[in-house]
């Protein structure tokens, strides 16, 4: 099987396992206990945070741990909007651009329908990207956040998040982004980018499902969203998952691939597919992308078809985000570039990992090929 879809999971690295174990295992303590197994948990955890604020290029006060991508997205959209509004009743506007995932969308929706939000979408052009002057045109004296996704989970398009955040901070804004994606593969380095608040997520860099982390700037102020024992310094209450934060810290610290190297690999592999399937259409910007991530659509065909075509000859990948799965409906995201709808829903997205070999792609190439061939063909819908 050649596994081609690392932008929906990683399999959990050898070292990170080693490193966790002793937190599953004899050193299993509460980190709140007043004993030797909670203090040695709560030293575990101080290092944990350490080597997550160094990876981030910030402060361990500044970082918040999770249970993944999705709950430190909605953290930051619904508790740094709702903090804001608590000290400002008129600071009611949220934006996000066109293309975020889910946990973004759906938390800006939440505060539009309990909490007398607006929701303001900037719209992309058709690589998928946000420009500045597009976010400049929707920013309102009443926006109490702003919120781009650093890199797109299902074309693989780059935002210009420094510009995009510079120009929220003039006008005196919090950004936060959805840095999901872009961790292990693009600098994280929060003063750097000039954010405020910043999502990642462990199983997309070689660790286990369930732990993530988000950073807030200090002094920006979130409301939090669990209430109970006032852990992660009154930001998510909860027994703190030492295991986790093990395993997110030390998996940050392994992320240092060879970029430049995929992004050959996968240059290689999309001109191999656009070469060898006629009328294949390349998604994303062609440059300003993911060095993982190859996204195409194959007018005529059905992106399930081809999904399950791939499969039968040993090549596994997916249509799109992880999170939508199971649905008929075209990707929001290629809508929202331009993408007929009936082109939309050809869509197959192929993504790696720093192991995959030029062999490896060379192989899923003709299997592309083969497997839109067939499907042709066939004429399945």
């Amino acid at each position: 099987m050649i596994f081609l879809d690392a932008a929906a999971t990683t399999p959990v690295r050898r070292e990170v396992l080693e490193a966790m174990w002793p937190y599953l295992t004899g050193e299993f303590g509460n980190p709140s206990s007043h004993h030797s197994l909670g203090e040695s948990a709560a030293t575990a955890l101080a290092g944990a945070r350490t080597a997550t604020a160094r990876a981030l290029n910030c402060r361990p006060a500044e970082i918040t741990f999770t249970s993944g991508g999705t709950e430190a997205d909605n953290l930051a959209v619904k508790g740094i909007a709702l903090a804001r509004q608590a000290g400002d009743p008129a600071l009611n506007r949220v934006v996000i651009s066109a293309v975020e995932h889910p946990a973004v969308e759906e938390s800006a929706r939440y505060l539009e329908r309990f909490h007398g939000f607006t929701v303001d979408t900037v719209p992309v052009d058709g690589f998928g990207q946000v420009t500045p002057e597009a976010l400049a045109a929707v920013l309102r004296p009443e926006t109490a956040l702003v919120s781009v996704m650093y890199a797109n989970n299902e074309v693989g398009s780059v935002q210009p998040i420094r510009q995009l955040a510079g120009l929220a901070r003039e006008h005196g804004i919090p950004f936060h982004t959805d840095a999901v994606q872009a961790a292990g593969w693009l600098p994280l380095d929060t003063k750097m980018l000039g954010v405020d608040a910043m999502s990642i997520s462990g199983h997309k860099l070689g660790a286990p499902k369930g732990n993530g982390a988000l950073y807030v700037r200090s002094r920006t102020r979130v409301e939090p969203l669990l209430h109970g024992g006032g852990q992660e310094r009154g930001r998510r209450s909860g027994t703190e998952n030492v295991a986790g934060a093990v395993a997110l810290a030390t998996a940050l610290g392994l992320a240092r691939p060879g970029r430049e190297h995929v992004a050959a690999l996968r240059d290689d592999f999309i001109r191999e597919v656009l070469a060898g399937v006629p009328g294949a259409q390349l998604t994303g910007h062609p440059a300003e992308r993911l060095p993982s991530v190859a996204s195409f659509c194959f007018p005529g065909t059905s992106g399930e078809s081809v999904l399950l075509e791939l499969e039968r000859q040993g090549v596994v990948c997916s249509s799109g985000s992880a999170c939508a799965a199971g649905s008929d409906a075209a990707s929001p995201v290629l809508l929202a570039m331009g993408i007929p709808s009936e082109v939309a829903q050809t869509a197959v997205r192929f993504s790696f990992d720093a192991s995959v070999t030029a062999a490896e792609l060379h192989e899923a190439a003709a299997a592309v090929r083969n497997a839109v061939g067939s499907v042709l063909t066939l004429g399945i819908r």
